[in-house]
Parts: C-alpha cells; sequence; structure tokens
C-alpha cells in the first residue's frame, strides 16, 4: 500500500477554514493517511476528527507543523514530495515517474507558496494551467495517482453509503 500524506502550505482563519477542511476530507476520502497543517487551527482538527469517528478508516491531522522541517524529515526517510501548482509540469507527462514512489507528501498550497518549497520538491506539477481550486487538484490528482482504485476502499467501522439509483441507503458498519 502506497503511503500518502497531504502538506497544507498556509491558511487564512477566516478566509481558508472551508477550503482547507475540504482539502483534508478529499485527502482522507482519496486515500491519503493523514494532513500536515501550517496553521494552529484546531476546529479543522476536530471537524475532520468528527468525519472520521463517524464514517471511519484511519487518518490524521496533525496542525501547527513547520513545513521546512516536516519535508527535510519526509525526504530524509525515503519519501517523494509532489507540489501542486499551475506552475509545473503537467500531471500527464510525470504522473508514471510520481506512481512509482512508495512513500509520498502532497504538497498543496493556500497563500503564496515559498520559493523554496519548489526547490525542495521532487515534482512540481500542474492540474493544467489556469487557476482553479486546490481540492479540485488534490482530488484529480490522487485520483490519477491511484488509477482510481482509491473509490474502492472500504473504510472499518462506522456509517456507510449502500449505492442506489435512487434514494438514499445509509448503514451503520
Amino acid at each position: 500500500m502506497k503511503r500518502i500524506v497531504v502538506l497544507r502550505l498556509g491558511h487564512r482563519p477566516f478566509r481558508d477554514q472551508r477550503m482547507t477542511t475540504h482539502v483534508a476530507l478529499a485527502a482522507r476520502a482519496l486515500g491519503a493517511e493523514g494532513i500536515l497543517l501550517t496553521s494552529g487551527d484546531k476546529s479543522i482538527e476536530q471537524n475532520v476528527d468528527d468525519v472520521t469517528k463517524r464514517w471511519g478508516g484511519e487518518f490524521y491531522v496533525r496542525e501547527g507543523v513547520n513545513w521546512k522541517r516536516e519535508i527535510k524529515t519526509w525526504k530524509d526517510s525515503g519519501g517523494k514530495v509532489c507540489h501542486l501548482t499551475m506552475y509545473g509540469i503537467n500531471l500527464p507527462d510525470v504522473i508514471d515517474e510520481i506512481k512509482d514512489a512508495e512513500k509520498l507528501m502532497v504538497i498543496v498550497g493556500a497563500e503564496k507558496v515559498p520559493a523554496e518549497v519548489y526547490d525542495l520538491a521532487d515534482w512540481n506539477v500542474a492540474i493544467g494551467q489556469q487557476p482553479h481550486s486546490e481540492v479540485a487538484a488534490l482530488a484529480i490528482f490522487l485520483d490519477r495517482l491511484q488509477e482510481g482504485e482509491e473509490l474502492k476502499r472500504s473504510f472499518k467501522r462506522g456509517l456507510k453509503i449502500i449505492p442506489q439509483r435512487k434514494g438514499k441507503c445509509v448503514k451503520r458498519g
């Protein structure tokens, strides 16, 4: 099983709380084991922990991290780093190379990303060269990385949606 962690750079509490929560929820639903937040916003950690408790699975949130130290520690332990940015190389041109990484940190920004991140990353990858949501970029990236297999995951315990054409069916696991 590939290890994936997301590093969220920056967070403006009044503007980005909902977006950062959505980045974390997309990461959780689409195969990441956890998210590292450079901000110190406990409400995001509480919201995501609540979803994980209700819906199952294992996912961690660590807030208030030092991004530079986290990247260096990750790389020192044999991990690779992919920075999602519209200024990078196009995803289709590099995804096969990235798939070889067994341990991957995916960086998504909120504010202006420090230039040093571009140098520390093994890959700077664009999900198109137009402004768009970092949630969308992360979701597309994780789907391409795992070739849709993350959509078949089943979480232990918690609520489970039973797929059907019409109506809603949710069962407790």
